[in-house]
């Protein structure tokens, strides 16, 4: 979590072209859009795709450093994650799967691990968003 000195502002940029928007993170640019069904052209994951995408790859990532300072056997891992809307509340599915030669207990930390990743954290958790005109 970005606290202190390292708060970093991403900023989100639209015009007049529907719905392509324009992300900005120091000298990172990604562009979302809607699909064509929502009125978009699909230039980009739409803003619950990078969602789904955040949870995965900070999944992902958070493994494969837990495995490589544990040295565990781990070729690939694939972390898939899907969200629906049941009964008033967003559930996240994720899928992992693991390449290489871990035995049960090794199987078991790492899940363990990926519920632990910051990401997940800040799903679980309550969350509180401020907003402001300028």
């Amino acid at each position: 979590m970005e606290t202190g000195a390292n708060i970093k502002w991403a900023s989100a940029i639209i015009g007049a072209e529907q719905y392509k928007t324009e992300m900005i993170l120091d000298s990172h640019s990604l562009i979302a859009d809607e699909p064509i069904d929502n009125g978009g052209k699909d230039l980009g994951p739409s803003p619950s795709d990078f969602l789904r995408m955040s949870l995965a790859s900070c999944t992902a990532i958070t493994l494969r450093m837990y495995a490589n300072r544990k040295g565990f056997d781990v070729s690939q891992i694939e972390v898939k994650v899907r969200m629906e809307e049941v009964e008033n509340k967003t559930v996240f599915h994720r899928q992992v799967n693991i390449t290489g030669n871990i035995d049960e207990q090794q199987r078991k930390r790492m899940l363990h691990i990926a519920n632990a990743c910051p990401i997940h954290k800040i799903l679980t958790n309550p969350i509180e968003v401020q907003t402001q005109f300028t």
